[in-house]
């Protein structure tokens, strides 16, 4: 073979072995998942579909029976609610994540809060203002940043909520927990109903469980919700996921975690 065979071969050999390389690390990075990628249909759903308007009339319309089905009390009466997808929709900050594929952090977080434009859920200004004509009060619990205090008053009260103010809106000091905050609630009212998107915002026996144990917690309280407890839909986020799906492991990796949602995927094949 001539030299210029043997020098032509060789390049064509090492370019061979460069592309494949190249397509190599391509291949990895393609399939290391993004952060929130898996949360597209979630927040689309929220954003765009009907079926998620109509469960969030459905729920307050169950709350408003409540009301009107509740008797005397010797103490004045109150609903406790959660504030994050039951009164406001934050699903603009979701939509955030996914277009700059970020994790939840506490400064972007912040940032959307200082925006003071997220809208209300469908229905839930008419509710929470029937509540109040009815003299039952509204109280706030959240676990907003307490630091999130003024622009969350100013949000709420922009939207015309009843009790935007800092004795109604309880948000997170030091523990994630609610049942100190309700309790200080229970102190002086008689409380008709427990509103969230969470489990967690409703009782304490919740807290800290994971799918199993919440599932059978649920079934066990059937009778409860849609009379004193009154879910709302959220398929973008929640204690499903962080405590039931990725069973409270902080430090896993995106592909970890993306592993993990497969791994509990059931299908019949």
């Amino acid at each position: 073979m001539k030299p210029s065979h043997v020098i032509a071969l060789l390049l064509l050999l090492l370019n061979f072995l460069l592309t494949a390389c190249s397509s190599t690390s391509r291949e990895k990075e393609e399939v290391t998942p993004d952060a929130k990628d898996h949360t597209v249909l979630a927040v689309l759903w929220q954003q765009n579909a009907a079926e998620y308007r109509a469960l969030c009339y459905q729920a307050f319309n169950s709350a408003k029976r409540k009301i009107q089905r509740s008797g005397l009390s010797d103490q004045p009466l109150a609903l406790i609610t959660d504030i994050d997808e039951t009164v406001l929709d934050n699903s603009p900050y979701s939509g955030m994540q996914i277009l700059y594929d970020r994790a939840f952090d506490r400064e972007d977080w912040i940032e959307w809060g200082l925006q003071k434009s997220a809208k209300a859920l469908p229905g839930a200004v008419a509710f929470f203002r029937y509540a109040d004509s009815m003299g039952v009060e509204v109280f706030y619990i959240s676990n907003r940043y307490e630091e999130q205090l003024a622009e969350t008053l100013e949000n709420m009260a922009a939207l015309g909520l009843p009790n935007a103010d800092a004795e109604h809106v309880f948000l997170k000091t030091n523990s994630s927990e609610k049942q100190s905050r309700r309790d200080r609630v229970l102190e002086e009212h008689h409380v008709l109903m427990y509103l969230g998107d969470n489990l967690s915002d409703l009782s304490s026996v919740f807290d800290g469980q994971g799918t199993v144990q919440r599932n059978l917690l649920v079934d066990e309280l059937a009778e409860a919700f849609g009379d004193r407890f009154i879910v709302f839909p959220n398929a973008i986020y929640g204690d499903w996921e962080s405590k039931g799906i990725y069973e409270s492991g902080r430090d896993w990796t995106d592909t970890q975690r993306d592993s993990i949602r497969r791994a509990k995927v059931v299908s019949y094949k």
